[in-house]
């Protein structure tokens, strides 16, 4: 079972993460994609917001992150595995790690956008309980977006 710790996410680790995400996302979207662009990077961790890293023999191998949308709702960013260890159920470790921490700082409900072309991450969020809503704030009008919601009070 992987470790997963809450991290600076200006840090080495969850950049290095971020990076590795960017590559993924550039092969799968190619005309979304500036040649020369600026690289991908993090903000700081504001109030109410988590960033974690998951670590397999103190290896960063997953990331995860939410911010606060709203007072009661946090929206999930940056749930990524590394193309080497996916299908170990990392994902489902930090979504599962992102879950509590949401509880624990008080917000009933969970959102997420994710591309419409990650079938893993969308059959994931599913699975877990989300469903599909329409899309909301910066995702507007992106016809690559697929956003979803899940409530937690109704599960505690």
């Amino acid at each position: 079972m992987p470790s997963i710790i809450e991290v600076d996410p200006q840090g080495a680790d969850a950049l290095a993460l971020l990076r590795e995400a960017a590559i993924d996302a550039k092969a799968l979207y190619p005309e979304l994609f500036v040649a020369g662009g600026p690289p991908a990077s993090n903000p700081p961790v504001g109030a109410r917001s988590v960033y974690v890293v998951a670590y397999l023999d103190a290896c960063p191998v997953a990331c995860g992150a939410f911010r606060p949308l709203d007072e009661f709702t946090a929206e999930i960013r940056r749930i990524y595995v590394h193309r080497d260890h996916r299908r170990k159920g990392l994902a489902r470790a930090v979504l599962a790690h992102l879950e509590r921490a949401a509880i624990r700082l008080d917000y009933r409900r969970l959102a997420l956008e994710t591309g419409y072309k990650q079938t893993p991450a969308m059959g994931l969020y599913e699975a877990w309980g989300f469903r599909r809503i329409a899309p909301f704030g910066e995702y507007l009008g992106d016809p690559t977006s697929v956003c979803y919601e899940r409530h937690l009070d109704l599960e505690e």
